[in-house]
């Protein structure tokens, strides 16, 4: 047995971790975000915004043309407010109530259920047993064991996986860490008339891979700063076997990505037309001023942009609804 193997055997690479790694890394993102003070009163502030979400009332909306792609979302215990306010603003910006279905992604009580479903009455849900089963349909272990192992333990490709596997037609897939402050007539514009893909436009690339990798198996340029916020594919144009074969083959090459969900979405509009979101009305980490006083349409709130988030931003983007 190797020396590694002896450290695991015994446990000691876990307690290493526990013991030093993990407080290390907690005094990192501490005094990253201004230190204890700070972070307390992120965490009432989120709390305030989670409370809000809880007592938003269904609004009185027409119902979306049918034809429009169904919108997703994947929540669960620590989304579902921002799921909520997200959707909330998006219709009423839009006027009208979308087909919204919400994937749980395993950790979505009764009661989270009940609370979006009492918000938005008119949406689906679709459970863990229901994604299982297409899995085994669609998917099976012989000839997709990478996307199968990706999708039980790497929550985002289920934006990929359970919302087009066996589906037809274009989907639009939301991110829930999203507001919307006024009418999103681009994003609406393509929902009246889907014929390409759609993404927002990130700060910077972020796809975990090297581009010459990534383009060397899609055989063409990636889009630049592509980012799935908002992302809107066609399910029937979704080769499943190819993705097998690029996640076998990044994961071979560069093993595990966090941002493997947006490299192959990248990989996947490689070279071909896409309807790209202006990025001046639909910022990617929005700065703290723009959080305060937003002049986008929609703002995505990653990484560093959670504090304007959570401490200023929802509280505009509801004062900002039109009135019924």
């Amino acid at each position: 047995m190797n020396r590694k193997a002896l450290v695991r055997r015994l446990g000691l690479g876990r307690a290493v971790y526990r013991l030093w790694h993990a407080p290390l890394g907690a005094l990192k993102t501490s005094i990253a975000a201004g230190g204890p003070i700070e972070q307390w009163r992120d965490r009432q502030a989120h709390a305030a915004m989670r409370a809000a979400a809880a007592r938003l009332a269904p609004p009185q909306l027409p119902s979306a043309n049918p034809a429009w792609p169904e919108v997703h979302f994947l929540t669960g215990a620590k989304f579902w407010d921002q799921t909520a306010l997200c959707l909330y603003t998006l219709q009423a910006h839009a006027g009208c109530s979308l087909r919204a279905v919400f994937h749980d992604d395993g950790s979505a009580s009764d009661d989270i259920v009940a609370r979006l479903g009492k918000v938005f009455p008119h949406a689906r849900w679709r459970r863990p047993a229901e994604a299982a089963s297409a899995l085994d349909r669609h998917l099976d272990a012989a000839h997709h064991p990478v996307l199968r192992e990706r999708w039980r333990v790497y929550p985002n490709i289920r934006k990929l996986i359970d919302v087009h596997l066996g589906a037809r037609g274009w989907q639009l897939v939301l991110d829930s860490d999203m507001l919307f402050f006024r009418r999103p007539d681009f994003l609406l514009d393509w929902l009246r008339a889907p014929d390409r893909p759609l993404h927002l436009v990130d700060v910077k690339d972020s796809y975990g891979y090297s581009r010459l990798l990534l383009e060397s198996l899609a055989g063409a340029p990636l889009p630049s700063r592509l980012n799935v916020g908002i992302c809107g594919l066609c399910s029937d144009q979704l080769d499943w076997d190819r993705l097998e074969s690029w996640c076998r083959r990044l994961q071979e090459a560069e093993g595990t990505s966090y941002y493997l969900e947006q490299a192959l979405v990248a990989m996947l509009c490689a070279g071909g037309p896409c309807a790209v979101a202006p990025v001046d009305d639909y910022q990617v980490l929005p700065r703290e001023a723009e959080c305060r006083a937003p002049r986008a349409v929609l703002h995505h709130y990653v990484a560093g942009s959670k504090r304007g988030y959570y401490r200023t931003a929802w509280r505009v983007a509801l004062d900002r609804l039109p009135h019924e």
